[in-house]
């Protein structure tokens, strides 16, 4: 059978031009990059103000497993098949970071026939948007040493610097570091640390900035340390910001490429879920929809992280309404969930699904409290069985949704169809949205509110710091959205309590201001913000083959 590199390398690609036009771009109005990408210019994007937009679809899924969900496969292959029963849609998605890439997790362009392409460029460098964010984090983090190696004109206690630097790769060693080292030559020697691009303050600022002047001013507004007298110390008063922006101008530009079958995809952006807010930018989404009648677009890991993010904080700050979600769930991982070892997953095991079905009814409970119409999609593999789909669609249908089983992977959109009309069936009803909680809620109470109803915990848990923490913000952002840095395979902060566990609580370790992005980042139990390679890293299996092409990729 074709690997994805394989299958997507064979693809024909459709010119540029051609993509373009779908959404009714002219030539001025895009940038090529190469043959296959272009970017959208901001010049035609400030003149789509006016447009009426078309309806959102959200793709979102049960927690990950090793087995796979294949949510962005999903994405790709709905787009596709709405396209082919005559809607005119838009796919969504972010960019893919280097670190999972190389590490365990993957690309993020979807898989077998259900693509974004070319593949091999948007699962490495891409156009260089995570470059520019990853230089524009780390100016903003040299300016704060030079400012102290210059006399220090801000009074900046070099103790409770929290800004920190970034790379877009998996590098546990660099969690913890020390700058500084070799006398007075070399800077003012301190503790600090490296987060993964993708959990940096400027992306999130990056995917929820509506234009050039907004990203400006979100970006002065970003918190990094605190003076000796405790008042806080922003990338505006270190004058960051004008460079910063200047570094991102062509990163805020929205990336434009296709699918297999040649169904245009906005690849923009690219913030993790579990440690970030998970979903590609507002002005690739509301572009998109702006020049079609559906957008499909995706939130990263499960719904109980993704979703709830997209719902709570993009939603909320772009004044974005889905008008459905597409709930998608694998029945591999489902036996996973109900307790099946990896290795064992070949067999038929329908206790298992029923058992692991849990999982897929409580996060249909977690969707339906937005009010959104929803429907399952069960993303096929070969080997399910009739009687494992049947436990499956029972127990959705005891939920009060259709599922319904897709093979975009295998056949492409044409495998999506039946989805497609249910979407466009349901995007049709009259959908009740609304956020999980309103501004004016505590922020520790917003904190309680996601464990306690999302996740079903008991509660939350902090030490009197993190408390304290909590109630300073309370005072100065308090209407602040919260985002949650939590694991994404379980809903509670054990990665091993699959299913749906019960009786547990979640401990908030740590709660970071990203006052520019506009939201308050929760760190629960040891989730950390700089992933590590794991013991057999995908990068050890990928390289170049004797043509000279790219192998190892998925």
């Amino acid at each position: 059978m074709a690997t994805d590199i394989e299958i997507a390398r064979a693809a024909r690609k459709r010119p540029m031009a051609e993509i373009a036009a779908r959404l009714g771009l002219g030539t001025q109005d895009w940038l090529p990059y190469g043959h296959d990408k272009a970017k959208i210019s901001q010049d035609f994007i400030a003149g789509l103000a006016a447009r009426p937009m078309g309806r959102l679809i959200l793709v979102t899924a049960i927690n990950p497993t090793p087995a796979g969900e294949g949510k962005t496969t999903t994405t790709v292959g709905l787009g596709d098949a709405l396209n082919r029963i005559g809607a005119r849609a838009t796919v969504c998605i972010r960019e893919a970071s280097l670190g999972p890439n190389f590490g365990m997790k993957g690309g993020a362009a979807g898989g077998g026939r259900a693509q974004v392409i070319p593949m091999e460029d948007m699962n490495l460098h891409f156009t260089g948007d995570f470059h520019a964010i990853t230089s524009a984090h780390n100016l903003l983090a040299a300016m704060i040493d030079n400012h102290l190696h210059w006399g220090n004109a801000l009074d900046i206690d070099p103790r409770r610097i929290s800004w920190r630097r970034a790379l877009d790769m998996n590098d546990r060693a660099l969690r913890g570091v020390v700058l500084g080292l070799g006398g007075p030559a070399h800077g003012i020697p301190r503790e600090s640390g490296f987060d993964i691009t993708v959990a940096s303050e400027v992306m999130a600022i990056l995917c929820l900035a509506t234009d050039l002047r907004d990203l400006q001013a979100r970006l002065a507004l970003i918190e990094v340390a605190r003076r000796r007298d405790g008042s806080p110390v922003t990338a505006g008063d270190l004058e960051a910001e004008g460079a910063m922006t200047v570094l991102l101008r062509d990163a805020m530009q929205p990336n434009l490429v296709q699918t297999i079958e040649g169904t245009p995809a906005l690849v923009h952006g690219g913030p993790f879920a579990n440690i970030a807010h998970g979903c590609n930018s507002v002005i690739a989404t509301t572009t998109a929809l702006r020049l079609s009648d559906y957008v499909v677009t995706e939130a990263g890991f499960g719904a109980d992280l993704g979703a709830e993010k997209f719902l709570n904080i993009k939603c909320r700050k772009a004044g974005l309404a889905p008008a459905a979600v597409v709930l998608v769930a694998t029945v591999r991982a489902l036996k996973m969930n109900g307790g099946v070892a990896r290795t064992d997953l070949g067999s038929e095991d329908v206790a298992a699904v029923r058992a692991g079905c849990a999982n897929l009814v409580r996060h249909i409970q977690n969707m339906r409290q937005f009010g959104l119409p929803l429907v399952v999609a069960i993303n096929h593999f070969d080997g399910d069985t009739a009687a494992e789909i049947a436990a499956v669609d029972s127990a959705a249908a005891g939920a009060g949704v259709r599922a319904i089983v897709c093979r975009h992977w295998a056949e492409g959109g044409a495998g999506a169809e039946a989805l497609a009309r249910e979407v466009v069936g349901i995007a049709a009803q009259r959908a009740d949205f609304q956020p999980l909680y309103p501004d004016a809620m505590p922020l520790w109470d917003k904190i309680e509110t996601i464990a306690r109803r999302i996740y079903r915990a008991d509660g939350i848990e902090a030490p009197p710091a993190v408390r304290a923490r909590i109630q300073e913000l309370q005072h100065t952002h308090g209407r602040l959205p919260v985002c949650m840095a939590k694991t994404q395979y379980s809903f509670s902060s054990d990665p091993a309590a699959l299913g749906a566990p019960t009786g547990f609580t979640i401990p908030i370790r740590e709660v970071r201001l990203a006052a520019g992005a506009g939201f308050v980042v929760a760190i629960c139990g040891d989730i950390m913000t700089m992933p590590g390679l794991p013991r057999s890293p995908a990068a050890a299996r990928i390289g170049i083959d004797a043509q000279g092409r790219i192998e190892g990729l998925f």
